[in-house]
Order: C-alpha cells, then sequence, then structure tokens
C-alpha cells in the first residue's frame, strides 16, 4: 500500500514549482502595465488626442521650444563634467589608499541620500542675494541664481554619483594587475588610462553617463529652487510642464510631457543595450 501512496505528493511538486513563477511574472507583468505601460501610453494619447496639428502647434510654442533647448543645453554641460569627475573618483578610490578615502565615498553618495530640494535652498542660501557669496556676486554683477549656471550646477549635484557608482565597483573587481603590467612595460599614465583602464570599463562608463543623461534632463526639485520658472528664459522641459498644467493648458502640457518621456524610452533602450553588452 506504501509503495502506491507516495508518487502522489511528488507528481504534485512539479506543478507548484511551475505555478509559482508563473503567479510572480503574471503579477509583474500586472504591475508593469498599471504603473508603466499605462500612464505612459496615457501621456502619448492625450498628447495627440487633439490631432497632430494641434500638438504640432503646442511643441512648437517659443516658451516650451526653449524649455527643449535649455534642458538639453544643461544635459549636454553636465555630462561630460561628470564623466570626467566619475572617472578620476573612481580611479582614485580603486587605485590608491589616502587619507579621507572613506569621507569621499560619503561626500559621493550624499546627492542620493538628500532631497533635490534641499539642494536647491542650499544653493539658494549660498549664492542668493542674501547669502553668503551673493553679496560679492551682485556687487561684481555675476549671476548665478535664475540663469543658466545656477542650474547646470544644481543639476550636477544631483547627478554626481552615477558615473562613479557604475565604474568603481567594476575597477575594484578588476583589480590593478594590467595597469601595473603596463607601467612595468614603460606605458606612460595616458597610454595605461586610454588602452588598458578606459576599454575594460567602458561598457560601465557609457551605462552611468546614460543614467546620468536621465536625470540630467528629467531633473525637477533642485532646478525649480534655482532657476526662478521665468517664461522663455530659465524654464527646463520639467517646469514648463507643471507651468502648462498651471496654465490650464492641459494639451499643451501633455505635449510636453511626450516629448519628455520620449526621451526617457530612448534613454531606456540605451541602457538596456548595455546592459546586454556588459
Amino acid at each position: 500500500m506504501s509503495a502506491h501512496a507516495d508518487p502522489a505528493p511528488a507528481a504534485l511538486a512539479p506543478r507548484e514549482s511551475r505555478l509559482v513563477p508563473r503567479l510572480l511574472i503574471g503579477l509583474a507583468l500586472l504591475l508593469t502595465a498599471v504603473f508603466v505601460v499605462v500612464p505612459m501610453a496615457y501621456i502619448f494619447h492625450r498628447a495627440f488626442a487633439a490631432g497632430y496639428a494641434v500638438f504640432l502647434t503646442n511643441i512648437t510654442e517659443p516658451n516650451t521650444l526653449h524649455a527643449i533647448w535649455l534642458t538639453v543645453l544643461t544635459a549636454v554641460i553636465v555630462l561630460p563634467v561628470n564623466i570626467a569627475f566619475g572617472v578620476a573618483a573612481a580611479w582614485a578610490i580603486a587605485r590608491f589608499t589616502f587619507p579621507g578615502r572613506k569621507a569621499l565615498l560619503v561626500l559621493i553618495e550624499i546627492p542620493f541620500s538628500i532631497s533635490p530640494i534641499i539642494a536647491g535652498i542650499c544653493y539658494l542660501l549660498l549664492y542668493g542675494r542674501n547669502g553668503l557669496i551673493g553679496p560679492y556676486l551682485l556687487a561684481n554683477d555675476i549671476q548665478i541664481l535664475f540663469a543658466l549656471p545656477g542650474i547646470v550646477m544644481v543639476t550636477m549635484f544631483v547627478t554626481a554619483p552615477f558615473v562613479v557608482r557604475e565604474v568603481l565597483p567594476l575597477m575594484q573587481a578588476q583589480g590593478s594587475e594590467q595597469e601595473q603590467a603596463a607601467l612595468t612595460l614603460g606605458a606612460s599614465g595616458w597610454q595605461i588610462f586610454r588602452r588598458v583602464t578606459l576599454p575594460n570599463i567602458r561598457w560601465a562608463l557609457l551605462y552611468g553617463a546614460v543614467l546620468c543623461g536621465a536625470r540630467a534632463v528629467g531633473e525637477f526639485g533642485g532646478v525649480s529652487v534655482v532657476a526662478g520658472k521665468i517664461r522663455g528664459q530659465t524654464n527646463t522641459l520639467p517646469l514648463q510642464i507643471e507651468l502648462l498644467f498651471q496654465d490650464l493648458n492641459v494639451t499643451g502640457a501633455f505635449a510636453a510631457a511626450s516629448t519628455l518621456t520620449l526621451i526617457a524610452l530612448v534613454v531606456l533602450v540605451l541602457k538596456t543595450l548595455m546592459e546586454s553588452r556588459r
């Protein structure tokens, strides 16, 4: 009797093992559809609901075009600076031991630990008219806040850790044996970096750059504090979307939001391609 009773639980085990992954996959797809796909689809639906001509009219409105241009310009300025900083910081931390090394790691993580709005307020209290450096800047006719420099500076602050966080673990895992071998063979520092270090970290570097660019384009909190929201002058695309909603220009707001979403989708595709290459 016992020989015929044992196979039943064993026969149920494969069914249970197949059921759990299917439930988890179904749940993941459902949540993704509800929280990601449906909102994105709704953005594009509302953007084109009144027709392509209306969408084109809204997206080519001078203030919106200036917001797009300012957003792209900010990202173009911020990205190479953060790439250079990220590689230099990761190289210093991974390859050298020096006083303050752990403190540097903590400082790099600060932008992820505080709200971007707090960062914007700090810049306001530092460079504002009544701030610590504000009177000196005013006396010398140097404008940081409510202008491009302030927008760039606060965007650099919130995006600073991305490249470091992608490159540093890879450099630590790879070690320095190849670089030491190149040095022994007589290679210069620049040759070592260009021919040994950079090829080994290129995909992590590009991945971090993509994330940095995406955050620079979509940054709202810190920029909203230092930009002043001056139409046609200091509005980036996220700020322009907010003002269009406040003006009850819903179609224009969704048209601008669809542009920002399209940029995010392009970044997502690049991110996925780079993850596959890594």
